[in-house]
């Protein structure tokens, strides 16, 4: 087994960390955030992912939590970059903790192997390597290790993944970082850094273009009268195109695709490519999300102003605290600027959004956000939503309406009980 040092202890660091750990690999998780790391001693951690403070737990022996980056730096055989890239303003990745992290590498100690696992542009790899040769760091070898983790599910996807990516210009190097994976017996796929640089991106940005393709299906299917779900159902049973991503809704969100779509647009602008499919697919994504404005006003009038809208589910996805691009943002804010009162409920995600939005009024529970409500919004299908008692929230709601931003409720039952429902592309009537 090997020494690993993990830099960054985020989503996808502390994910690392303990999989890795499990694995049998011997971890020190570095990360320059004091408060952070002492809640991972005390066996806490600072964010919501199912399982993964229990895995953490279950394999403290193998792990350390650190600040000290010189001695984190020069302990690890690999070197596993984890940091995050957020956009700038002008649309490309914010590399400054990954050439932060090239500075803090130790100039002569010891033989390492500097793998990068965060989502970075096509040619990061070679720009790395370019400087680590300027800087005669001859003992540092690198590789390109992208990683496919989806929030909520993220200890199956790393234990049970479809694919191990690892891209390294020397076999010998590529090897062994496939090798660290030998347990997971999972397939793998050994390439050149580029070619594993692009799959990280081209595998998100074509989910983002399914979810964005049936989007647009959905539309015309309430305009021409089809149900998109069963549209969906359709082209799933063709196995050329598969049923996953083809569930229609008000839009994807989270840290993954649109910071990834936005990125691999640019890269190409940059090189001179105007990639015109992705400009669609972030615009249809964009509009996606205010469509809920205008269902509400067909069922409510034009004139929003004093109506209490509830918004059930504020995170991106289920089993996350992330509203990072969060349909719930847009939502909440249009609403407020159609001058509406807007609640808000969320199992786990409430503080988030709290700071980013105080004016919402947030509830103890649905049914606390539903009282008064002139109409439900389900914008995050949590189960605890989807299993609400339904009857007591018709009682609370000042107008038994629900739109169902992702298709997730039983509609026909709904209207059977005397609500007005409308979902995205459906065609359930209303009673």
């Amino acid at each position: 087994m090997s020494k690993l040092t993990v830099v960054g202890a985020g989503y996808v660091g502390l994910v690392t960390t303990a999989c890795m750990a499990v694995l049998g690999h011997d971890i020190i998780a570095m990360d320059v955030d004091e408060a952070k790391i002492q809640l991972l001693r005390k066996g806490r951690i600072p964010i919501y992912e199912p399982g993964l403070e229990e895995l953490l737990a279950a394999n403290r022996d193998r792990i350390e939590f650190t600040t000290e980056r010189a001695y984190a730096y020069r302990a690890g055989e690999f070197i596993f970059i984890c940091v995050d890239t957020p956009p700038t303003a002008s649309g490309d990745a914010d590399l400054s903790r990954i050439w932060q992290a090239i500075d803090d590498l130790p100039p002569d100690e010891g033989k390492h192997i500097l793998v990068t696992k965060s989502t970075v542009p096509v040619g990061t790899g070679a720009l790395v390597q370019a400087e680590l040769a300027q800087r005669g760091y001859r003992h540092i070898s690198y590789a390109s290790n992208p990683e496919f983790l989806r929030e909520g599910t993220a200890i199956e996807d790393f234990m049970h993944a479809d694919r191990v990516v690892v891209g390294a210009d020397d076999p010998a190097i590529a090897a062994r970082v496939a090798g660290l994976y030998e347990k997971l017996e999972r397939p793998m796929l050994v390439t050149d850094v580029a070619s594993a640089e692009m799959i990280k991106y081209a595998s998100n940005a074509f989910l983002a273009t399914k979810i964005s393709f049936i989007n647009e299906i959905a539309n015309i299917c309430e305009i021409t009268g089809a149900d998109v779900t069963i549209v969906a159902q359709g082209m799933g049973m063709d196995r050329r195109i598969g049923p996953h991503f083809l569930q229609a809704g008000i839009g994807y969100g989270g840290s993954c695709f649109p910071k990834d779509v936005a990125a691999l647009k640019q890269v190409a602008g940059n090189s001179g490519y105007h990639f015109q499919l992705l400009s669609a697919v972030i615009e249809v994504n964009e509009l996606q999300k205010r469509r809920v404005i205008g269902k509400l006003k067909r069922h409510l009038g034009d004139e929003l102003r004093g109506k209490r809208i509830a918004l059930l589910g504020l995170a991106f996805k289920p089993n996350t605290d992330d509203i990072r691009e969060a349909s719930s943002i847009v939502l909440a804010s249009r609403l407020l600027a159609e001058g509406a009162e807007v609640a808000g409920y969320d199992p786990i995600a409430m503080d988030n959004m709290r700071a980013l939005l105080p004016r919402i009024t947030y509830a103890p529970s649905a049914l606390a956000a539903l009282e008064g409500a002139d109409a439900a919004v389900l914008v995050t299908e949590w189960r605890e939503l989807l299993d609400l008692d339904w009857a007591a929230a018709k009682e609370v709601m000042a107008q038994p309406l629900v739109i169902d931003g992702r298709n997730a409720l039983d509609g026909v039952a709904l209207t059977g009980m005397g609500f007005a429902y409308e979902g995205v592309g459906t065609q359930v009537k209303s009673a």
